[in-house]
């Protein structure tokens, strides 16, 4: 029997296809089958729209959008959907699944768009449901009809121009989190690592250094409960509107990461709130409630827990604020929560105080301010404070909502892209599946030297004995199997103000540089493979030149390019001398950066910031003094002679205790740092103890400039670039006032390597920081040079 054969695909058609010419003759054995299909059939079903109540979609919207993506439909959105889902997917969208899968891609893309925590019927919505309109195929999500690609030209803004996949098939499609054109994933370049093979062995390639002027600028919007980012272009001159924003954005990030904290958080049977106290154990289920100032009014007598920013009054004395009021402050009673002497408390910072409220106080500074009622206004009376801490700290899987361990948190601003780089949701489990390829010990093509991060800080180049501590250092990781990944040096680096009539004018200040780039060409291996981050102090230009070395605006811009040519030629001459480039392009490259800095190695999955400041000396003069009489009232010949009984046992804790026995985990310690050599027992103990104090006094605040702008002034506009929120995996505070040390609070790791030559006489002491990027821990090592 013969069959009947079918034209290629290639064939030319037929030239009269309106009439029914065949293209090829139909065998006459063939005549009595039965005929073919019609040819204009159509493939898929029709859908009988339906009318569909909100309030039988609200049960199913609830457990996808709520429970499944912690976030909120308000009523308006919820008929949106309920309209689009009747519509488009008819009577089966129960049945059939078809209305839970809508719901479920309308929540991804909205997480996609940046959305916030609340999903209303907007723009924002309907462009999404726009989007799902042209990929709806006989009720269900298929792929995407020509002209409604989802690209940047349509209402999403996604890494590049290619479109998002949205086909129905499980197997095949990729999910939104695994691709990267999403979320800012583009900027990484992230690709399947079969695809990076021939950049695989090296993980320097995935190291970025952020300038404080190039970080994306978010803010917290306390109505959508989620951040914002900012698309108007900041300026170094800003309307005076900024500078109140910028405190209240403090505020409003301590009060929510203080308000998702267990113990601030009323249990659902019970109401009764108890006082700041370590010691009270009433209760297992204890909980605080912060009471804004302008409640007191009226309630004189009772006990208050306060939130709010420790500020000097017009009438001199100590106030509190927050954004509903102000309160004349007695803490001559006050106990630190942490212990005797355990933090430093300045002007500028928000604490919790716990006290009493004295409505009819008659002392100074209760009525010199004119009215003292309403909201925003300063509070008739006194609180008189018994207790005040800082806010807890809040762990950075916390913050970003990623699972610890095999406890998912939840919540959090996981979908938040904070560096540019792609958000922790978005590639954080990828990168750091990469982090552990690429950084684990049983790597055989990464040494252990390669995995380092070698910190210098004080760098002065004009002194000669800093040029012999840099060379001798140099020496020492020269010398091993690889080079470190990154080295950092910061300064001043310069002795004195340049450009500030202190005699180190612009030619002198290019010349340290010169003598630094003749230090440097001696190892081109270093030059050729690792990358070079300057950080600039105080007294490096251009900001000197007015400061004289005075706290200049943070953040700054790096060292200017003129003074920097001769170095740039000393790395150049270094790959020129190797005669070929670098494989894929990683040749050592110097980088002079912002202070502060952010670096970040695999994206989201290793952050380090950066910070030159003598913070612990600021701290120090601008720290308040509390329990006056509480000292003398328990040592009468202590607080005669000014002298106070040191608390050595020091209790490092996080988050504040509701009873007892709530004792901080081993991880939430502090951590003393390894030295290579031991220092003495005194002097180590006092060092520990400063260190503990600053970090306890630095990290709750979630900013690395908590003082007034009179005593540390902020570019109102880039205050952004200091949050500590979420905390980064290692903050380097390079504070060369203070002596080296290397701890661990609450997961962040705090590294301050020193100055790097001390010391008198001929033989000086050179001491640095060596960071592990595996084990995101540092190291205090040193040596001796003369």
């Amino acid at each position: 029997m013969a069959i009947l054969q079918r034209p290629a695909d290639n064939a030319v058609p037929s030239s009269s296809p309106a009439f029914g010419t065949p293209l090829h003759p139909v065998a006459a054995t063939q005549q009595q089958r039965p005929p073919p299909p019609p040819a204009f059939k159509p493939a898929v079903s029709t859908i009988l729209p339906i009318l569909l109540p909100p309030p039988t979609l609200r049960p199913l919207a609830f457990r996808t959008f709520t429970k499944k993506h912690n976030l909120t439909l308000n009523s308006s959105a919820l008929q949106a959907l309920a309209t689009f889902i009747g519509r488009h997917c008819g009577s089966g969208w129960r049945e059939e699944g078809t209305g839970e899968k809508v719901l479920e891609e309308t929540a991804k893309l909205w997480k996609a768009e940046a959305g916030g925590v609340i999903v209303e019927d907007g723009s924002k919505l309907k462009g999404i449901l726009k989007t799902l309109e042209g990929s709806m195929s006989g009720g269900r999500i298929g792929a995407a009809r020509t002209g409604n690609k989802l690209s940047r030209d349509s209402s999403f803004a996604f890494g590049n121009d290619s479109a998002v996949d949205l086909s129905d098939d499980l197997t095949t499609r990729p999910s939104l989190e695994s691709r990267h054109d999403s979320f800012g994933m583009s900027k990484l370049q992230v690709e399947e690592e079969d695809e990076r093979e021939e950049a695989s062995n090296d993980p320097r390639s995935w190291l970025k250094v952020l300038s404080a002027f190039e970080q994306p600028r978010y803010t917290y919007d306390m109505d959508k409960r989620h951040f914002v980012q900012l698309s108007k272009k900041p300026s170094l001159f800003p309307p005076p509107s900024h500078k109140t924003a910028l405190f209240r954005e403090r505020y409003n990030i301590i009060q929510q990461r203080l308000l998702r904290n267990e113990a601030f958080q009323a249990p659902s049977f019970s109401s009764k709130a108890t006082a700041l106290s370590k010691t009270d154990s009433t209760t297992a289920q204890q909980f605080y409630k912060i009471t804004p100032i302008a409640n007191l009014l009226g309630r004189g007598g009772t006990s208050h827990l306060l939130l709010g920013m420790l500020v000097i009054a017009p009438t001199g004395t100590l106030a509190l604020n927050d954004p509903s009021g102000s309160i004349s402050l007695d803490l001559q009673h006050a106990q630190p929560l942490q212990g005797e002497d355990s933090a430093y408390f300045c002007p500028g910072m928000i604490v919790l105080v716990d006290g009493v409220y004295e409505e009819d106080w008659a002392g100074a500074g209760s009525s010199g301010l004119g009215s003292t009622g309403g909201v925003g206004g300063t509070v008739g009376g006194r609180f008189l404070g018994f207790n005040i801490g800082g806010p807890p700290v809040e762990k950075r899987n916390a913050s970003l909502g990623v699972s610890l361990g095999t406890t998912d948190v939840g919540g959090g601003f996981g979908w938040t892209d904070f560096l540019g780089l792609g958000s922790e949701r978005a590639i954080g489990a990828r990168m750091r599946r990469l982090e552990q390829k690429l950084l684990d010990p049983g790597n055989e093509h990464v040494s252990v030297t390669r995995r380092k991060m070698v910190v210098m800080s004080e760098v002065t180049l004009d002194q000669p004995a800093t040029l012999s501590a840099l060379r001798k250092v140099c020496e020492q990781y020269a010398a091993a199997e690889e080079p470190p990944m990154s080295i950092v040096l910061t300064g001043n680096f310069c002795s004195y103000a340049s450009m500030a009539g202190a005699g180190t004018g612009s030619i002198e200040y290019k010349e340290i540089f010169n003598e630094l780039a003749a230090v440097l060409a001696d190892f081109p291996s270093l030059l050729r493979t690792s990358t070079w981050v300057f950080v600039p102090g105080d007294n490096d230009p251009w900001v000197s030149a007015f400061s004289a070395g005075a706290s200049a605006a943070v953040p700054r811009a790096g060292v200017p390019d003129i003074f920097t040519s001769r170095i740039k030629r000393a790395f150049a001459t270094a790959k020129a001398e190797l005669g070929v480039a670098m494989k894929d392009g990683l040749d050592g490259e110097a980088v002079w950066t912002s202070n502060p800095a952010k670096l970040s190695l695999f994206g989201p999955g290793h952050e380090v910031m950066v910070f030159r400041d003598d913070i612990a000396g600021r701290l120090r003069r601008n720290a308040v003094r509390i329990g006056q009489a509480a000292k003398q009232r328990d040592d009468p010949e202590a607080a005669v002679d000014g002298t106070a009984q040191e608390d050595e046992d020091v209790t490092m804790s996080g988050a504040l205790p509701t009873t007892e026995q709530e004792i901080p985990e081993p991880d939430t310690q502090m951590t003393d740092a390894m030295t290579t050599q031991p220092l003495p027992a005194a002097n180590d103990a006092y060092a520990t103890a400063q260190a503990k104090k600053v970090i306890l006094s630095l990290l709750p605040q979630s900013t690395l400039s908590p003082f007034p702008l009179a005593t540390r002034p902020v570019h109102w506009d880039y205050a952004g670039a200091l949050s500590l929120y979420p905390l980064p995996h290692t903050l380097i505070l390079a504070d060369a006032e203070s002596a080296p040390f290397a701890m661990t609070f609450e997961g962040c790791h705090v590294i301050n390597p020193g100055r790097l030559v001390s010391g008198s006489g001929r033989r000086k002491k050179v001491q640095w920081c060596e960071y592990d990027y595996w084990t995101k821990r540092g190291t205090v090592m040193e040596s001796f040079v003369g």
